[in-house]
């Protein structure tokens, strides 16, 4: 009961947050995009810092960050690891659902920062369209995060690795980055239940260009699901529980 109670208190604490931080930078980020990704690194920070205190939830980033213009392709189970890959990365740039360009503060900054929206309901048009929008040049350098399943994926569930990674892969040539997490089991994608303990984002080792597109889809899948696993279980997740 008492975990609940911290749980409520803190996810109202870090719904006030958002509007309030969106408010303070709003006038540097209408100008600025750095002052657009310091708010939202700031909002991060701010709820991986109250949830060591309020939840017994710490954050760990473990790996080698990537610096320069790569392939982020990581493992989607809750709204905080979103979180932590933004605020390790220097210059994320999320491929995401196009909803998300009309959610209240956060749909602003996504827009200011010139995230990649795509149409999910439309899968080869959406293919289609986030090729357009890395070729125009639209986006500025920085590290392009996709999410291969396309979706939060509860710890234990099997979704497919989708073929838009690959492609995207293949058009870049540049490294791609595999992601593991654990982030779900101690923030579910659905709830308001948050467990005290360690979520923690791994930066894998690269996976080199030039691969076809079948063996890039295998390595990545194989990697990103035993990492993630071997997580789960170091967090205290099983299959049964």
């Amino acid at each position: 009961m008492l975990q609940w109670i911290r749980s409520l208190v803190y996810i109202l604490q870090a719904t006030i947050a958002m509007p309030v931080i969106g408010l303070v930078f709003a006038p540097w980020a209408m100008f600025s995009k750095t002052g657009a990704y310091t708010a939202c690194k700031t909002y991060a920070a701010w709820c991986m810092w109250s949830a060591r205190w309020l939840i017994g939830l710490r954050c760990e980033v473990r790996g080698e960050v990537p610096q320069g213009e790569v392939l982020v392709a990581a493992k989607h189970q809750s709204f905080l690891d979103i979180m932590m890959i933004f605020h390790a990365l220097p210059r994320a740039k999320f491929i995401m659902k196009r909803e998300i360009l009309w959610t209240p503060v956060i749909g602003q900054y996504t827009k200011r920062m010139q995230m990649i929206a795509v149409d999910r309901g439309k899968r080869g048009k959406a293919i289609s369209k986030m090729m357009e929008d890395v070729n125009a040049g639209r986006i500025e350098p920085g590290q392009i995060v996709i999410y291969p399943q396309g979706t939060r994926v509860a710890p234990g569930a099997h979704v497919g690795y989708k073929v838009g990674t690959a492609v995207l892969y293949g058009q870049l040539e540049q490294p791609c980055i595999p992601v593991a997490t654990n982030a779900g089991y101690f923030w579910p994608r659905r709830g308001l239940f948050r467990r005290p303990g360690l979520a923690v984002v791994e930066f894998l080792p690269p996976i080199a260009p030039g691969l076809t597109k079948d063996a890039f889809m295998k390595q990545l899948e194989q990697t990103v699901e035993t990492a993630s696993n071997a997580l789960l279980h170091e967090g205290g997740w099983r299959p049964d529980a």
